[in-house]
């Protein structure tokens, strides 16, 4: 039996973690291309982390429930899924709503918990492995062989980067903000953690690749770190943003962009219509799942906490401490 009303957590106003409230909300209704899935568990992102703040407006058609990724039971599906049937164990991108007892997801953008995954575990996937995907697979174009440099490697976006570009055969350089962090970006498989605090990663990358640079960045910082970022990328590199931490705007050298063919990138992927994601969600299940369920990729869950503990999530999330994902459970 699906209750009529579930247990849930809201932004109350825009401000700090203590504006996350439990509230009680009707379950939603799934529409005929939607799942209902009973969440067991929701990863915390950093969206999550700016709507609350007010600097993340939501989309119109999405709720206002933050949580963009959970994994659960399905317990009812719209009448043209096909795909999914209530009972079956899956984990999902959504539009929100993640934070809740129950959720809706697109049929298209949900995908089958991996062999061998808990569902907690299983939550931590959607949200940044259709960002590793989406950016460094469909719009960088990262191919076999070639070398992948990873800002914010400790992060869940970076830890997810690491093992995806190790698993499909590259040279993976990743920069952390400690000497633990960079350790555990060799853990993961990088070939090379740079502390930025105490080195010049710029230089570092020089060094480790004979002077050629790498071929593609992954960044989520932006600002003064992109004219470097210029330096470390290998004529004909690519540099995709999916974040700006230390700000937007940055000075760009345009003769170096056209005299080393190097091309600059960058998206959101919460806006793209659903089509867009189910196509990266079929990508991921027929180049990742397999590689997920043979090991060479495996969860990093840094804490879990209680879904009514949002907001100490959300403390540890913006004080940078974590490694790897943070994770709501719910009951």
């Amino acid at each position: 039996m699906i209750p009529k009303q579930m247990k849930a957590v809201e932004v109350s106003k825009p401000g700090g973690p203590e504006v996350l409230k439990s509230v009680e909300r009707p379950v939603p209704i799934p529409k005929p291309n939607e799942i209902l899935i009973k969440v067991a568990a929701a990863g915390v992102n950093r969206p999550d982390v700016l709507q609350r703040s007010g600097n993340y407006p939501v989309p119109p058609d999405a709720s206002d429930l933050p949580g963009l990724e959970v994994a659960g039971e399905i317990a009812a599906a719209g009448s043209s899924v096909k795909g999914f049937k209530p009972g079956e164990k899956v984990c999902a991108l959504v539009h929100g709503g993640g934070y809740a007892e129950y959720c809706v997801a697109p049929e298209g953008t949900a995908l089958p918990v991996p062999k061998g995954w808990t569902l907690i575990e299983a939550a931590s996937l959607p949200e940044t492995f259709f960002t590793v995907w989406s950016n460094v697979y469909d719009r960088a174009r990262l191919a076999p062989g070639e070398s992948l440099l990873v800002q914010g490697g400790s992060s869940g976006i970076g830890v997810t980067a690491i093992q995806m570009a190790k698993a499909t055969g590259n040279r993976v350089f990743a920069t952390a903000g400690s000497d633990e962090k960079c350790a555990a970006c060799l853990r993961l498989g990088a070939d090379k953690a740079i502390n930025y605090k105490t080195q010049d990663f710029a230089a570092e990358i020089k060094a480790a690749t004979g002077g050629k640079g790498v071929n593609v960045i992954l960044d989520m910082v932006g600002g003064d770190y992109v004219p470097r970022e210029l330096k470390s990328l290998a004529d004909d590199g690519r540099l995709v943003f999916i974040a700006f931490l230390r700000g937007h705007k940055t000075e760009l050298d345009i003769n170096e962009v056209m005299r080393r063919r190097l091309t600059l990138s960058g998206s959101t992927l919460r806006p793209r219509p659903v089509e867009f994601k189910g196509a990266i969600a079929r990508s991921l299940r027929e180049n990742i799942w397999p590689l997920i369920e043979a090991g060479k990729i495996r969860p990093e869950i840094y804490k879990t906490f209680p879904l009514a503990q949002a907001a100490e999530a959300h403390r540890l999330m913006e004080s940078s401490q974590h490694i790897g994902k943070i994770v709501l459970t719910v009951q």
